[in-house]
């Protein structure tokens, strides 16, 4: 994996290597700590780092110990873990990496709504030292996006393998058959000129997928007259075994929380139980487990997201949910050589709105991780921008 940064992304780093930090990164893959903690090198500032809880098992755990990673569990009010991010943040130069998300979003262009959470302990940092100081400081969010690029020559026969093996693997060998001829692998550079059939494909991979998991919860799926796109059949069946889920543990069921929240309250509470205790509804802590899993896995995703933008990365991107789905795998393999691209935007002071957020704190705290949300997203739009330029200058040089 190479990581490029530009020096003048790493000269805004550096400068605020004596003031208190949040640092915001995107996270489609598993990697973006790695990539960060690269960063941290390159600038001679240590950082510190927020990860789940269940990452902390064995050497891996004892690893992120090692660097300055700290536990939350995710679901519950960590108290212990609020408790050491706000002593954190208190202390001069703290420099803290929080990845907004909450978990991977598998889409290298695109980011799942950020969870408030960060941008409300930093405040109550400000607050406390307000209280303590008499004066509101510094407290900067700084945001960073991180972009993927193949630059494997075969990229493209890398999409066409993984297309055949997720369709051999559902049963489908007559769209391998038909597609996977020599005549196209041999064509596969041409990605743009073949998008729209490989776009056809993925939707039947979809279509494949999605109806095998409402196959596991027979009285849970539309009938076939109220069915309506792949989105719509999702979104019932996400609200539906989410609520199943809950009802199974004895939670309470509330349809206006997120997604995420409510998976994570329930993956909290089924680490509290053993599988043989007695459930008040049909589920089986396995198959709850396996549910959560899932909806997690096809959060993020919707129907358009490869249609959009048809590029080799968001065909990889969708594939790789459809590959933990069908092969049981918590991250698949990289597909081929990638090359990361990181931008660092402008940073963000948090005293600037502190004074809105002793007037609104709820209001603020929304207002605020939504415009860093935005800072993100727009370096990303940039990490687009500048490739097809790259791309397209190539393309006339060779």
């Amino acid at each position: 994996m190479v990581l490029e940064i530009d020096p003048e992304d790493l000269a805004r780093v550096k400068a605020l290597n004596d003031d208190r930090v949040v640092l915001f990164p995107n996270h489609p893959t598993f990697r973006e700590p790695v990539l960060v903690y690269g960063l941290s090198a390159k600038v001679g500032k240590p950082f510190y780092y927020m990860a789940a809880y269940e990452l902390f098992n064995g050497l891996v755990g004892k690893f992120f110990q090692s660097i300055g990673v700290y536990s939350i569990r995710r679901g519950l009010v960590d108290r212990a873990s609020i408790k050491q991010t706000l002593e954190l943040l208190i202390h001069p130069s703290c420099h803290l990496v929080l990845f907004a998300e909450g978990r991977c979003s598998f889409q290298n262009d695109r980011l799942m709504p950020f969870q408030p959470g960060g941008v409300q302990l930093a405040f109550q940092a400000m607050s406390k030292l307000f209280k303590h100081q008499g004066e509101v400081p510094d407290l900067y969010a700084l945001p960073i996006a991180i972009r993927y690029h193949y630059v494997d020559k075969t990229i493209a026969e890398v999409v066409e393998l993984t297309m055949v093996e997720v369709e051999r693997a559902l049963g489908m060998p007559e769209a391998v058959a038909a597609i996977a001829s020599p005549a196209i692998v041999s064509a596969a550079a041409e990605f743009a000129s073949l998008a729209q059939v490989r776009d056809g494909r993925l939707r039947a991979i979809a279509e494949r997928v999605l109806s095998d998991i409402e196959a596991d919860y027979p009285d849970l799926r539309l009938s076939p007259a109220a069915q309506g796109s792949w989105n719509d059949r999702m979104g019932h069946l996400r609200q539906a075994l989410l609520k199943r889920c809950e009802e199974s543990l004895g939670l309470a069921v509330n349809q206006n929380q997120p997604v995420r929240d409510r998976a994570y309250r329930i993956q909290a509470a089924l680490r509290d139980l053993a599988d043989t205790s007695p459930l008040p509804a049909t589920l089986p802590p396995s198959l709850i487990r396996k549910s959560v899993e899932r909806l997690l896995n096809l959060d993020a995703i919707y129907e358009g997201y490869v249609e959009e933008n048809p590029t080799p990365e968001r065909f990889l991107d969708t594939l790789a949910r459809f590959q933990r789905e069908v092969f049981n795998l918590d991250e698949p393999p990289p597909k081929g050589l990638r090359k990361a691209r990181m931008l660092i935007g402008e940073p963000i002071n948090l005293k600037d709105w502190f004074e809105a957020y002793e007037g609104d704190r709820n209001d603020t705290i929304q207002a605020v991780t939504n415009h860093i949300q935005q800072a993100v997203q727009t370096l990303l739009d940039q990490l687009v921008k500048s490739e097809f330029s790259y791309q397209s200058w190539q393309e006339k040089t060779d």
